[in-house]
């Protein structure tokens, strides 16, 4: 099917307009991201003063003036951890970030989605297609809008699967976008500004690679949006939490592998790293969520299970201590490191729970199992009495659970951000109470019964988090800038000569020249002293356009049709020869292409009047 008939069809069932949050509508989503962009605002303005005054208070040395500078640079610092502080807020937002199911579980980390500034590439996509292309970039101001309605809609994506799809759709637009026109060795003068995710502080590149890490990065935060968003109650929202998360590990991994110098601190590898970690973590929760739930006996076997799923989750979370690292620790926001180290004694004490309710409920009929079970760590039972011992084994585990739960409720009260979360706090004094009341009833039961020490749990789980990569051909795009031509030849990195057009006519020994390939079909040979080396052809020649329509698409076999049924006053070729494309080996790995998808176009067809 030639191009202009793909126009035709593209005119007539248009796409559906771009879905992205309206950033003027009054909703929640929109309220919260007015505010950040506000605050990004504010910390810009900040940053530049504070920028500003540091290279003043070094370029003098009136001792006043120092003063007065550095009584400013206090005031500018301030206000910064104000603002880092609000924005920080508003990234532990309960009402946008968490699910609103009336279930009691433990609030999940999200982020939020990086900001960034309107960029107009009108002009300088414009300059290219006249410039490189050798085109009328008047012709091309539909494409130009579509691209700029696709970046304004993906900076507001829906939290859905269509939010995703959004992001997705414009990350795989900008491969051809940085084909068609940004070659290696020069660049457009276009700066692309993002705002780091959890300080709002801003970067700028003019590499496009830049854009798309940035992107990539929102993927990522909107999984762990949308994981955090789910009805943890039932175990279909709880594995929808978990390939969320895991997806958002993905995206992370993934970014953390593949772009590299990022100017913005969110998009360090330390910072990725610490990403990755958290999201595995989060995964470890809702697998411990899903086996809680699903787990309906009180079974001796069945308890230590729980308790060892929870085992596995504080080992998960200490992993986090990456937090700490010299990199990362002042920029990781105070919320976060203390929800990580709230939820490490939170699921310590939860395996220290499981594992006395297995032991003081359970011993009398399972006595065999207690003793062997490797649940209580290196811990042995022994075989005489083995119920009192158990029982107050038992008692141990419990009593560090009460102490657990404490060092949890203290340390979420040292946060303000997290003193706002209620249902964190109606979670915490629920199985704070359960544990206490259990430790009041064995000990009213026991009074001088010698205590023991508790071991550890060994941690076990049923589930082994996995990273899922992006996929990104779950998304497939139509190249917006396809009438400028197939990427094997119409590239930035490609360089040609101008459009030749020659006029051909049939000869009595044909047209004389040989073809191969498709979209656009290459001159693989000519023959010597035949009608087309008169006309002006050449072995390597690219037929671009034929008696003026655009041929650039054409498939093998139609050109080879149009040329023998050519009338006797012959045909006109518009053609173009390709002088470099940065090396030579993207030609040939184009035509090697070519060979893949169809190797009946190999075979050189001599074009002769029969």
């Amino acid at each position: 099917m030639c191009f202009s008939m793909l126009c035709i069809i593209h005119n007539l069932f248009p796409p559906p307009p771009l879905q992205g949050c309206d950033p003027c509508s009054q909703t929640q989503r929109s309220k919260l991201q007015h505010r950040r962009a506000r605050i990004n605002q504010q910390i810009n303005k900040e940053m530049r003063m504070r920028a500003g005054a540091e290279n003043l208070f070094r370029a003098t040395t009136n001792t006043k003036v120092k003063e007065t500078v550095a009584l400013e640079l206090s005031f500018v610092n301030s206000n910064l951890q104000l603002l880092k502080e609000e924005l920080e807020e508003l990234n532990s937002n309960m009402e946008v970030y968490q699910t609103e199911s009336e279930a009691i579980n433990v609030p999940m980390i999200p982020l939020g989605l990086k900001e960034t500034k309107e960029v107009d590439l009108t002009v300088p996509l414009k300059d290219i297609i006249c410039e490189h292309y050798g085109e009328d970039s008047s012709l091309f101001e539909k494409e130009i809008k579509e691209f700029m309605e696709l970046r304004q809609a993906m900076r507001t994506p829906s939290r859905n699967e269509a939010g995703l799809e959004l992001l997705m759709e414009y990350y795989n637009q900008l491969y051809y976008l940085d084909q068609r026109f940004f070659p290696p060795h020069r660049t457009l003068g276009v700066h692309f500004h993002w705002y780091d995710s959890l300080t709002g502080v801003p970067s700028c590149q003019r590499a496009l690679a830049f854009e798309k890490g940035s992107v990539l990065f929102n993927v990522g935060a909107l999984y762990t949006q949308i994981g955090a968003r789910q009805d943890r109650s039932a175990t279909a929202g709880i594995d929808r939490a978990i390939d969320a998360f895991q997806r958002a590990a993905g995206a992370f991994n993934y970014l953390k592998e593949n772009f590299s110098n990022a100017p913005s601190l969110d998009m360090s590898g330390p910072s990725l790293c610490m990403l990755v970690r958290l999201m595995i973590a989060q995964v470890q929760e809702c697998v411990f969520e899903r086996v809680t739930l699903t787990t309906q006996d009180t079974h001796f076997i069945t308890q230590l299970q729980v308790a060892k799923e929870a085992a596995r989750v504080r080992g998960r979370v200490l992993v986090l201590q990456t937090m700490s690292q010299t990199l990362v620790k002042d920029y990781v926001p105070f919320s976060w490191a203390s929800m990580v180290q709230v939820k490490a004694e939170h699921f310590r004490a939860l395996s220290h729970y499981n594992a006395a309710v297995a032991l003081c409920d359970h011993t009398r009929k399972y006595l065999c199992v207690s003793v062997k079970d490797d649940a209580l760590g290196e811990h042995t039972l022994p075989t005489k009495a083995v119920c009192v011992c158990a029982h107050a084994v038992g008692k141990a585990h419990l009593r560090c659970a009460v102490i657990r739960h404490e060092e949890a409720m203290r340390v979420h009260g040292l946060c303000k951000i997290l003193r706002k979360m209620d249902i964190l706090q109606e979670v915490l004094s629920f199985v704070y109470k359960r544990s206490l009341d259990k430790y009041s009833e064995m000990d009213r039961e026991d009074d001088f019964e010698e205590t023991a020490e508790a071991p550890e749990i060994h941690s076990q789980t049923q589930h082994k988090p996995d990273i899922t990569a992006p996929n990104f051909s779950t998304v497939p795009v139509t190249d917006i800038f396809q009438r400028l031509g197939p990427l094997s030849v119409f590239c930035a990195r490609a360089r040609w000569g101008p459009v030749r057009v020659v006029s051909l006519q049939r000869g009595d020994g044909g047209l004389g020249l040989t073809l191969r390939g498709d979209s656009p079909v290459l001159v693989a040979g000519v023959v010597p002293g035949g009608c087309a080396q008169e006309a002006g052809l050449r072995e390597g020649d690219y037929i671009v356009a034929v008696d003026g329509e655009d041929f650039k698409w054409a498939k093998h076999g139609e050109v080879v049709h149009i040329l023998k049924s050519c009338s006797d006053r012959g045909v006109q070729l518009s053609i173009i020869t390709l002088h470099t494309h940065d090396t030579q080996v993207g030609v040939v790995v184009s035509l090697c292409l070519d060979a893949c998808v169809c190797v009946l176009h190999l075979i050189c067809v001599c074009v002769t009047s029969h």
